[in-house]
């Protein structure tokens, strides 16, 4: 299980050519590949890859999403999540999407930024859930994460 390329977003694309023909540049070697073979970074990276993949395509505006126990056990205290929750419903909220639910959720850059702690930035898309809107919305955010007694936990910004 050694794998773990953490090459996320360094401005490579996989795969295809682009529009008008041009071919796929060649990635740049130099920036956003690494080979990780470290326990604790293979650790975060299942932890968070874990923890996105269930908040994809969930109602940010239901007590069903709000009480699940399996979002909760990612926070270190109940404060922590109701507040992480909480920013995560307005931003949804006021970014417009339909009904608060994301019909995607891609991770953009798993960052680590010390030891003990890292950065997920994540880009969320839904529905326009205004009026005569048929395009999408989206929404970018960074969250923060921390590694405390051998645990990586989400760590939500200040109210």
């Amino acid at each position: 299980m050694g794998l773990l390329a953490i090459l996320l977003l360094a401005g490579c694309r996989a795969g295809g050519p682009f529009p008008l023909g041009r071919e796929t540049p060649a990635p740049d070697l130099d920036r956003g590949v690494a080979l990780v073979e470290s326990p604790e970074v293979i650790s975060f990276y299942e932890r968070a890859s874990f923890f996105y993949g269930r908040l994809a395509r969930r109602r940010f505006n239901s007590l069903a999403t709000y009480r699940d126990e399996v979002l909760r056990d990612f926070f270190r205290s109940e404060e922590a999540y109701a507040d992480y929750y909480a920013d995560l419903a307005s931003r949804l909220y006021e970014a417009h999407f339909e009904r608060s639910r994301p019909t995607s959720l891609e991770v953009l850059e798993f960052a680590l930024e010390g030891p003990g702690k890292a950065s997920v930035t994540t880009r969320i898309v839904g529905r326009n859930g205004l009026p005569l809107r048929f395009w999408k919305v989206e929404l970018d955010r960074v969250d923060r994460w921390e590694r405390i007694d051998g645990t990586w936990w989400v760590v939500p910004g200040k109210l």
